[in-house]
């Protein structure tokens, strides 16, 4: 039909708004029909109106007891037609007609981040060439729809927003004259009323703070790039991390930003998308660090500044569950500190202080340093068990499983029989020797930061079952906590037994080629490990070259991410103390906490 252009859309995504906008204002149509229910029309449009502030349409149901809620979104595509064209001055149509039930049936379309790349026509395009046929139960739908379109006027421009689902069937019911449909029963008892701001991330589409910063974009659409997902989700993860250090005092390290990334890609690509929403960001951050940083992502995640709790209109505070259905819930347990748990004990001691600036600083004789023994302890037995999570990592990467033919080698997989019951055979594992023992292990905790971490130092074993060790971290002695007691944080740290072998690996030339700290420890570990395997754990793995070098050596390296580590262990060895003498062991427990 002459003068219609159909500009088809997915409900409730950014990008369509974005596109709707763009075209809006660059055909400047005297008439925007929108597929949006008749009877809805005036409290629509009062939403409209007090937008950015975001309203929720309530009316009943087909029961009594049964109540709709629709949020009215900036990033919308629906409601973004409405507002450009109320901002161009020209007629707005609802057409949608009041028919019950409306059909709402299961489509799939790509992700709506890919119109940034590809393009809205293309992306049109695309979703109908891979379409499902058309479900019978939307055909009186569409037809009705088509009804309304054909009474348009011909002589002014007119732009029809709809849903890309129902673009195909709308198109071939308006190849034909329509007949007056039964529009169904109007909508009963609707009002208007104002979401609490606790709620829009659970009852939104896209996620709050996405929406904030969609808002600060429309105005500027004709003139800038879009907004980019990616970067927003960034923004939304740096801002958490603020919050978080403010609450628990924990640090974000660059590690766990990588793990996050890759974990919310990994997320998002199994519900088919390319960028994670609310939910995935937050399961994510839970997993990667603590539950107190998944709250402080959606906490992050929901803000929008535009909403107040005070309004003209009642303020609602709704759930996912009284929206949608099938929705995903997730429980986040915050451990902060709580007033009575700081409360001390009137028999606990109070920690020493100096009686004066630079007390303890004057006690230093800076003739020689050791370790405190508890912490060596810790850390041996850290060790330790980066050496037995080796040896599991290995046996799994040597580990086969094939159907049982004559013997059972190392015994029967279950899981593996269960998964391939309808084969009606046995399956049965079979390890092979792993070849060499653990020697070194290389614990990195920061491999960017080099001049942040200038204490370098290099000591020896005191008895059998200690550890040669050498080590850079920050300098100890600028934070004294006792007498001749230093405290430190760890960048890096080498392990190797037996000891007494080492000398100082900072002043070897022999390790002159490596570039960082953390490679010039990986040297040492390759050099004096005795075992054929050295454990490497860190934010990323070496460089290619060490993996030829270890192979020359007779060594090779397995790289343990530091992502899979747990976070609070790797908290509680990263802090170090060094003492000024043996002469500061007996009153060290005094100082140290």
């Amino acid at each position: 039909m002459a003068g219609l252009t159909y500009y088809p859309v997915l409900p409730g995504r950014l990008e369509f708004a974005a596109a709707i906008r763009h075209a809006l204002l660059r055909s400047q149509p005297q008439v925007v029909a929108v597929e949006l229910p008749m009877s809805l029309e005036q409290v629509y449009l009062q939403a409209i109106a007090r937008l950015p502030e975001i309203s929720i349409i309530l009316y009943s149901g087909e029961s009594e007891d049964e109540y709709i809620f629709v949020p009215v979104e900036p990033s919308d595509p629906f409601t973004e037609a409405v507002r450009t064209a109320r901002e161009m001055g020209s007629e707005i149509v609802f057409i949608e007609p009041d028919l019950s039930p409306r059909p709402h049936l299961a489509d799939f379309a790509p992700d709506p981040y890919a119109v940034r790349s590809i393009g809205y026509e293309r992306f049109v395009e695309m979703y109908r060439e891979s379409r499902r046929p058309d479900d019978p139960r939307i055909g009186a739908h569409a037809k009705a729809l088509a009804w309304r379109l054909q009474g348009a006027d011909p002589t002014k421009s007119t732009a029809v927003v709809l849903s890309l689902n129902l673009y195909d069937a709308v198109l071939e019911a308006m190849n034909e004259p329509q007949e007056d449909p039964d529009l169904g029963h109007a909508r009963n008892e609707i009002r208007l009323v104002n979401a609490h701001p606790e709620c829009l991330a659970e009852i939104l589409v896209e996620y709050p703070y996405l929406q904030s910063r969609y808002e600060e974009y429309r105005m500027l659409l004709d003139d800038s790039e879009m907004i980019d997902r990616p970067r927003v989700q960034l923004q939304v993860f740096r801002h958490a991390e603020g919050t978080y250090l403010q609450n628990t005092g924990d640090e974000i390290k660059h590690w766990h930003r990588l793990q996050l990334a890759k974990y919310t890609r990994n997320l998002a690509m199994i519900e088919g998308h390319l960028t994670a929403g609310i939910f995935d960001m937050t399961v994510a951050a839970r997993g990667i660090v603590d539950d107190n940083y998944g709250w402080e992502v959606w906490e992050s995640a929901n803000r929008y500044p535009a909403q107040q709790v005070d309004s003209d209109l009642e303020t609602v505070n709704l759930s996912a569950e009284e929206i949608y259905l099938n929705t995903k819930r997730m429980r986040l347990r915050r451990r902060l500190p709580r007033y009575k748990q700081k409360l001390r004990p009137s028999s606990l001691k109070k920690r020493k202080k100096e009686n004066f600036a630079g007390e303890w600083a004057e006690q230093i004789d800076g003739n020689s340093i050791c370790s405190y023994p508890p912490e060596d302890l810790v850390i041996e037995n850290y060790g330790r068990f980066l050496k037995q999570k080796a040896k599991s990592l290995l046996s799994e990467e040597r580990e086969r499983v094939e159907p049982f033919m004559t013997s059972l080698l190392d015994g029967v997989d279950i899981r593996e029989t269960i998964r391939n019951w309808h084969e009606r055979k046995i399956y049965v594992r079979r390890q092979d020797r792993i070849n060499g023992d653990v020697g070194s292990v290389v614990v990195i905790f920061d491999d960017h930061n080099d001049e942040k971490y200038e204490y370098l130092t290099t000591w020896l074993g005191e008895h059998q079952n200690e550890s040669d060790m050498a080590f850079y971290s920050t300098f100890p002695f600028e934070h004294l906590v006792g007498p001749g007691i230093g405290r430190a944080e760890y960048g890096g740290f080498l392990m190797t037994l037996p000891p007494r072998r080492m000398f100082d690996v900072w002043s070897d030339p022999d390790y002159d080629l490596a570039e960082t700290k953390a490679e010039r420890l990986l040297l040492a570990g390759l050099d004096y490990s005795v075992g054929k395997i050295v454990v490497y754990a860190g934010p990323k793995p070496p460089r290619s070259i060490f993996r030829s070098i270890a192979d020359r050596m007779g060594h090779k390296i397995l790289y343990v991410p530091l992502g899979q580590l747990s976070p609070t262990k790797l908290k509680k060895i990263r802090v170090v103390h060094v003492l000024d003498g043996h002469g500061r062991r007996p009153e060290a427990k005094d100082y140290i906490w």
